[in-house]
């Protein structure tokens, strides 16, 4: 029985954080390496006051970190480039400069440190992927979901990206990642990107719905370069 591919979409969009936690940046085209897009989630900030498994200063404790708008001094290198951070109140700061961490300190109400990981604060997995049909089918913008790669289904189908599990995807070129898991979700879904306000009933609709997962986290196995509109095959169909 041989194998084939099927086309199951195009990239829409591509999305890196420079800065865990705070405004998303959306690029046409980049890198995909062992540790994710180029410049995804290299800075975090930390908790001085906790000592757990998830240190991370992030949207929980500040929903405005996510109208901090982190960017790139040269986007062409971004995983050695130096980033600075427009606050919201119009100030651009050096991501590591001592007025930004203090801002955030007063902000969370305990000290703060920065650090630079050069293989990416991630969670659980790097690279992060959902459908442009499974946003609109939770009425959402699928920038909540802060995913790295969304796409446009062929089917439109919603969710469909949850039955590649354990199956890779080509796009592009030569790209390959394997689609790992479901992605649990938290309460960072219910603040709205671009205004920091919070709507729990998102939450609360993936819980009861979707088993509180939304997206899928996926894996680098041919790293290359991707951009948006580049044709995505779902590798290993059977064939008679």
């Amino acid at each position: 029985m041989a194998e084939k591919r099927q086309e199951v979409g195009i990239v829409k969009a591509l999305y890196r954080y420079p800065v865990k936690s705070m405004k998303g940046e959306s690029v046409a085209e980049t890198n995909v390496y062992w540790h994710g897009l180029d410049g995804d989630r290299r800075y975090a900030f930390v908790r001085g006051d906790i000592r757990s498994s998830f240190p991370w200063l992030s949207a929980r404790q500040i929903p405005e970190m996510l109208t901090y708008v982190p960017s790139f001094a040269d986007p062409t290198d971004a995983n050695n480039s130096k980033v600075t951070v427009l606050t919201p109140n119009g100030r651009s700061l050096s991501v590591s400069s001592p007025e930004l961490l203090a801002e955030l300190a007063e902000t969370y109400g305990a000290d703060v440190s920065l650090i630079n990981i050069g293989r990416g604060a991630f969670d659980s997995i790097p690279l992060s992927v959902m459908s442009t049909a499974t946003a609109d089918a939770l009425n959402a913008d699928f920038r909540r979901f802060r995913q790295n790669i969304v796409i446009e289904t062929s089917s439109g189908e919603p969710f469909a990206e949850e039955d590649w599990v354990g199956q890779a995807l080509t796009i592009g070129d030569n790209v390959r990642i394997r689609m790992n898991r479901r992605i649990p979700r938290c309460v960072m879904v219910t603040v709205d990107p671009e205004t920091a306000v919070k709507e729990p009933s998102i939450l609360k609709t993936i819980a009861q719905t979707r088993d509180n997962c939304v997206g899928v986290h996926a894996s680098t196995e041919m790293p290359g370069r991707i951009a948006v509109g580049d044709m995505v095959w779902l590798d290993g169909i059977p064939s008679l």
